[in-house]
């Protein structure tokens, strides 16, 4: 994926945007609020970059003005550098309420000079438990990396930096259920899980080293609200073609360190339904 993509989101009777066909700077003041925080969240430089901020008194986050049923985002994300055991960053998509869909990336802090852990997790009508956890191949601190989330009727396909990591397909024929009629917001944070973030919370945040801070830029996005006004798109209909399958095969025979499909301690009775297909 492009590390300069550009965003359009176009209102009418639903919301959609052709990169293709045209294309406008995207600022972060036209789709995103600061939702929490007191002033530790900032949307900088006439809105190309947001910073979010925790201190031990509060983390922040920020939050889509519009919500969307189907997308195709990418979000550039610099990590918070040094020891940043104990602090999670998140992006997200979510709807709201108890029967809630999720589509979760997070990063969890680390000692100086571990890895970072990448940690995924899908929820469906507000069950989750469908973790799976990489080590990044690369330093998430020193510079901006894309991560994104394609989200069509057919598929939901996490990458980073272009390299699919992880696909969760719509099982529907299988009595399985899949994330297809609520709109989802999407969410960033940065807040402290220190009684589990870093070695299962052995390591604990070293508050002498705050404010922690994550850095934000060139958001990008093709959404929609209404699956039928966006039928038409290209990436509503997209998979991964053969190649792209060896590339996520081989970033999860090399950097993945969980996957709730292979713990047969945590099911007992049997994996979830969906890993047979995976």
């Amino acid at each position: 994926m492009a590390q300069k993509f550009l965003v359009i989101l176009m209102m009418a009777t639903f919301l959609m945007v052709d990169a293709k066909a045209q294309t406008t700077n995207g600022n972060f003041n036209q789709y995103f609020d600061i939702t929490w925080g007191d002033g530790r969240g900032k949307i900088l430089d006439n809105g190309e970059l947001i910073t979010l901020s925790l201190d031990k008194t509060s983390g922040s986050g920020f939050q889509s003005k519009n919500q969307y049923l189907f997308a195709n985002i990418d979000m550039q994300i610099k990590l918070v550098p040094g020891n940043s055991a104990g602090t999670v960053t998140s992006f997200y998509m979510s709807s709201q309420g108890s029967n809630h869909d999720e589509i979760d990336f997070e990063f969890l802090g680390n000692l100086s000079g571990d890895p970072y852990i990448l940690h995924t997790n899908v929820y469906v009508e507000g069950v989750g438990n469908r973790e799976q956890q990489f080590y990044l191949w690369f330093d998430p601190t020193m510079d901006f990396h894309t991560y994104s989330i394609l989200w069509n009727p057919e598929t939901i396909i996490y990458f980073v930096d272009g390299t699919p990591i992880r696909q969760f397909k719509n099982l529907e024929s299988y009595n399985i259920p899949f994330p297809n009629n609520q709109p989802m917001w999407i969410y960033s944070s940065l807040w402290d899980a220190e009684n589990w973030a870093t070695r299962g919370g052995l390591v604990k945040t070293d508050w002498t080293q705050a404010p922690f801070t994550a850095s934000y830029r060139d958001f990008a996005a093709q959404v929609c609200n209404q699956s039928s006004s966006c039928s038409s798109e290209s990436w509503m209909t997209e998979a991964l073609d053969s190649s792209s399958i060896e590339k996520m095969k081989s970033v999860q025979q090399n950097y993945m360190i969980y996957n709730y499909c292979t713990d047969a301690k945590r099911f007992p009775q049997g994996f979830p339904p969906e890993c047979k297909y995976t």
